[in-house]
């Protein structure tokens, strides 16, 4: 009996630790962190901060899916920036990631196809919760063909690849087409005026 409640513990223990936030961001350098094209991040005060741009800081020791990330955000400026999911390979520059993966976007400014939460150009916001100038919270969930995405705990995103898409209006749009189940994830550094900050971004396997 002993041996039997032995093994129910581990497995509860195994279990709640499969199921904690895992940070992949470590608030003191850029390891397993790369950045492609143009601008940079720097850190300060153990928080991201986006420089200039167009560029992406990717992570690099694997593929993505079936997996829950949290971004913890602020615009210091101007809200421009994204995270960037479901990109197929490895990047080499800043605009590969556009036309094959997805960008979830950060700015509180734009219209409903292109503001805070939404795939970029993709999918229509769902609620506009995202906030200036304050810690919001993004949570993206990968799960198999379907992205859901919840900004400060309100659904703003929920596709299903294979959905209807509009149609690409604009030459920086993305191209239109299927991503992957798996991907690497990015951050994006937009331009000289858009500073953004990000000092969580952590990892829950589904």
């Amino acid at each position: 009996m002993k041996v039997f409640y032995s093994i129910i513990l581990i497995v509860f223990f195994f279990k709640a630790s499969a199921q904690e936030w895992a940070p992949i961001f470590n608030g003191q350098d850029f390891s397993n962190w790369e950045h492609v094209g143009d601008g940079s991040f720097e850190i300060e005060n153990g928080m991201l901060k986006s420089k200039s741009g167009m560029g992406l800081l990717f992570y690099t020791p694997k593929k993505l899916g079936n997996v829950q990330i949290r971004i913890l955000y602020k615009g210091a400026n101007k809200n421009n920036a994204g995270v960037f999911i479901r990109i197929p390979e490895v990047p080499r520059e800043a605009w590969a990631p556009v036309n094959t993966g997805y960008e979830v976007q950060i700015d509180d400014r734009e219209d409903s196809y292109h503001s805070t939460g939404v795939l970029y150009s993709f999918t229509k916001a769902k609620a506009n919760p995202g906030k200036p100038n304050v810690w919001n919270e993004m949570l993206i969930t990968l799960n198999g063909k379907q992205t859901t995405v919840h900004v400060n705990g309100v659904l703003v995103t929920d596709f299903m690849e294979g959905d209807v898409v509009p149609e690409k209006k604009l030459d920086y749009e993305p191209n239109r087409g299927p991503r992957p189940d798996f991907g690497y994830i990015g951050l994006q550094n937009h331009g000289e005026n858009d500073v953004i900050y990000f000092k969580e971004v952590s990892l829950k396997a589904l």
